[in-house]
């Protein structure tokens, strides 16, 4: 049997329906319906037919019409801060590698880090009605938050924990503990003079710094004339700015924790440039343990985040709440890791 589009009337109307398929081959819509839905329910002499028809007529599943009749669309929303920062490519695959098995499409949003434009997403995301959502840290906009509020859908906030309560289920760490962790291994170490650089200084950044500070203070150091920090997009090239920057003014600073990795390299990079010894003269940290961290020289001393973990621990939150199967635990605290190195 031929199953050439130019057999189908509608074709050249516009979008191929089910009664399409079924007219062309002689059987009831329903049973296309069922062959594409539920395949086990047909025979496969029948679903091998579908299928080609199917293939032929280039169908494309009416996603709308489906999920009135299911009460589902069979996609999450994601929003994050940034698509191109290598922390979010780890979590993102978490994501990704729970929902293709669970057959979950994943629509991706992109805020850079702006709340205005993370409350517009929102908006639009809900507007397609995705089973759930997963959304990046707990500093919420009122307006965030009634939105999803009123959705009446499932929420996973990610990457820290234990800062206020989330509106549904969390899955992330504590970015406090994790400053106060590295603050007190480089009391430990018996440095005197440790500031902190950071660069697109978010609330989890915020964070981490305050924690980092509070075990100086605890330890007795004074830390706040060695903090350097600003709003800018965090790369390399200006974790290399900020320790020249902060080693002009201040000379004396023997160890520097950076907000993250990339701000590390950059001052490895900027110190041995300067002919600074590390860790003899100067102590370099960093935060996430991006794989270069273990591979660079010297090897870079940090704390190590579980990102594709938070990831596919939101995603499998999601999946057994739209399944409406039981969660033991709705927030969930990841916890760290320092991986002490040559470069502190």
């Amino acid at each position: 049997m031929s199953t050439a589009p130019t057999k189908t009337k509608s074709r050249g109307k516009g979008r191929v329906t089910l009664e399409d398929i079924a007219k062309l081959l002689n059987i009831s819509a329903i049973t296309v319906s069922r062959a594409l839905n539920s395949p086990e329910k047909v025979s496969d002499k029948v679903r091998i037919k579908i299928e080609t028809a199917v293939s032929e007529l280039g169908y494309i599943p009416n996603r709308a019409a489906k999920s009135l009749a299911t009460n589902r669309t069979n996609t999450i929303a994601v929003v994050i801060p940034s698509i191109s920062n290598t922390v979010f490519s780890n979590v993102i695959k978490g994501i990704y590698d729970v929902c293709t098995p669970a057959d979950l499409d994943v629509l991706f949003a992109n805020t850079y880090y702006s709340t205005q434009k993370e409350e517009s997403l929102i908006a639009k995301l809900l507007t397609q009605h995705p089973d759930g959502i997963i959304i990046t840290g707990l500093d919420l906009s009122d307006k965030s938050k009634k939105l999803l509020n009123n959705a009446a859908i499932p929420i996973v906030q990610i990457m820290e924990t234990g800062y206020k309560d989330p509106i549904d289920m969390n899955v992330g760490i504590s970015h406090f503990g994790a400053g106060k962790m590295m603050g007190e291994y480089l009391v430990a170490r018996k440095y005197q003079h440790i500031g902190f650089i950071g660069a697109q200084m978010d609330f989890r950044s915020q964070r981490r710094m305050s924690g980092f500070l509070t075990a100086l203070n605890n330890a007795g150091l004074e830390a706040t004339d060695y903090i350097l920090t600003t709003k800018a997009a965090s790369s390399v090239k200006l974790g290399g700015q900020l320790i020249a920057d902060i080693l002009t003014t201040h000379p004396q600073i023997d160890a520097v924790f950076c907000n993250n990795d990339d701000i590390a390299y950059g001052a490895i990079y900027e110190c041995q440039r300067r002919q600074l010894q590390i860790p003899q003269q100067i102590a370099i940290a960093g935060f996430n343990d991006l794989d270069a961290s273990a591979c660079i020289n010297p090897s870079l001393t940090t704390i190590k985040t579980p990102l594709y973990e938070m990831g596919s621990t939101a995603a499998q939150l999601l999946v057994k709440r739209i399944k409406n199967q039981p969660i033991d635990n709705t927030c969930i605290d990841l916890g760290v890791e320092l991986k002490a190195r040559d470069s502190a």
